[in-house]
């Protein structure tokens, strides 16, 4: 597994995504100041923040709450074979949210909490963005 980012549900879209570009000089990877998604990073390393419409993954997962409470973050991980390794998580007993399934038409995720409720992502890449 690849951490590929720590994403941020947020109820305001715009506001926070002004935040981390215009207030912490964050660059984002394309303009998205409307969302539902955005990807921003510092100007050194590979390290990036995620921001979220929660709206948005409230229609993914119906488990997550419109407003105020309830998931605010969730850890993103990449895998090469999402199916393989959701078989080996069950058999180590985790439980999942939502199973394997298309996001778009360059992903497949499914999503699992760990003991603390905090939500997890796996991802399978089918496919890179244009110029990536």
């Amino acid at each position: 597994m690849e951490l590929t980012q720590i994403r941020l549900l947020v109820s305001d879209f715009t506001a926070v995504y002004r935040f981390y570009r215009d207030v912490l000089g964050l660059k984002p990877q394309y303009e998205a100041e409307n969302g539902p998604y955005a990807k921003l990073s510092p100007d050194t390393g590979h390290a990036a923040i995620a921001l979220q419409d929660r709206a948005q993954m409230a229609d993914v997962l119906e488990r997550l709450q419109e407003e105020g409470e309830g998931h605010r973050a969730l850890v993103v991980l990449r895998v090469d074979d999402l199916d393989a390794t959701h078989t080996a998580l069950v058999a180590r007993g985790a439980e999942f949210l939502r199973e394997p399934g298309p996001m778009g038409d360059r992903m497949r995720v499914a999503y699992l909490e760990d003991p603390e409720g905090n939500l997890i992502e796996l991802q399978e890449w089918l496919a890179l963005r244009a110029g990536a």
